[in-house]
């Protein structure tokens, strides 16, 4: 009986201990952290991804585009040194002549992350250098191609031209649509009405437009010349605003594929790279101050120009050179804003 007793009484074999609590607490825990470092070193992380993965097809895509100014080589600059870049959107239709649409003077301070844009219009009245002539500043391009354009600006603003970038509005659509649109701030329907004029309508009050959308924004031409040089900047700065997203970077090597043969610059591609990736491990995006050159129209022999007026020339070159100079404490910004003027369309 008392074997049988002992039988009955004795315990229970004891589970086994379960070990898995602790490693997958340490599993948890090196991925939150890893997860904290990513979130923390997201862009050093995405720059890593982009020159391990894609460097090379973007300089190579930026090879093709190169091409100098005329027989000069481009000026050696520092990524870190401010730099003039002159902005040319070529609007070559089938019944034109190439002539630079959009003609934007910039400087550029990478240590202040500011950019100044300069707005030319396109039927200001000058030299045109290397005809001896005077005629509309747009005709500069369609006369000698990015090296008179240039030195057309360079006489004009009395400051120099380091480089410049020539797109032609051709490729424009499809870029735009590479970074899932733009944010444009269009209050009312744009649309052109003449018979001259291609069809073309924009709708209202939409967060995000797409490639064909942007290009008639830039292309809407039926109100004055002063809101669409406006129209230009507003776009430059919208799409710069978009590209710059950490989730757009990636795309930057098909945006560039796409711009193709549709953009030629004599920036080389190392320093459009090294340039690139500073201004993307800024803390903000660039600041960006915009200024249109000033004057009157004018009509001489039927046609319509723009006259500039030298006083503000003077100021703008001035303006210009505090930009330029690296060692200047403070820059004299654009006295007025000049986005004012507008219309419901813009």
């Amino acid at each position: 009986m008392e074997n049988s007793a002992a039988h009955l009484t004795r315990r229970k074999p004891k589970k086994p201990k379960k070990r898995w609590k602790k490693p997958l607490i340490i599993t948890l825990s090196v991925l939150v952290l890893l997860g904290g470092l990513g979130f923390i070193y997201q862009k050093q992380l995405v720059i890593l991804a982009f020159k391990m993965f894609a460097s090379d097809t973007v300089k190579e895509t930026l090879d093709d585009s190169f091409k100098p100014a005329g027989n000069e080589d481009a000026p050696v600059v520092e990524h870190t040194d401010p730099f003039s870049l002159l902005l040319l959107g070529i609007d070559q239709r089938d019944n034109e002549p190439s002539r630079s649409d959009t003609i934007i003077y910039s400087v550029v301070r990478p240590e202040d992350n500011k950019v100044l844009l300069l707005s030319i219009p396109r039927d200001s009245y000058t030299e045109i250098v290397g005809r001896d002539v005077k005629s509309k500043i747009n005709s500069a391009y369609a006369h000698g191609e990015a090296k008179m354009a240039m030195d057309t600006v360079e006489k004009l603003l009395e400051n120099k031209v380091d480089f410049y970038a020539a797109i032609n509005f051709n490729g424009l659509k499809d870029i735009v649509d590479a970074v899932g649109g733009v944010e444009l701030p269009i209050k009312k329907n744009i649309e052109n009405k003449l018979k001259t004029h291609e069809k073309l309508f924009v709708e209202a009050n939409k967060p995000i437009y797409n490639g064909e959308e942007a290009l008639g924004y830039v292309r809407y031409r039926e109100d004055s010349d002063f809101n669409r040089t406006m129209r230009h900047r507003i776009f430059l700065s919208a799409f710069m605003n978009r590209a710059l997203e950490v989730k757009n970077l990636t795309k930057i090597p098909d945006v560039i594929k796409i711009a193709g043969s549709n953009f030629t610059t004599n920036m080389n591609s190392d320093f459009i790279v090294d340039f690139a990736e500073s201004l993307y491990m800024k803390d903000s995006i660039p600041t960006i101050s915009n200024y249109m050159l000033q004057g009157t129209g004018a009509m001489r022999g039927g046609v319509w120009y723009y006259d500039l007026s030298e006083e503000n020339l003077q100021y703008v070159r001035t303006m210009i050179a505090s930009w330029l100079d690296p060692d200047a404490t403070e820059i004299i910004e654009p006295s007025t804003d000049d986005t004012t003027e507008s219309t419901d369309a813009a």
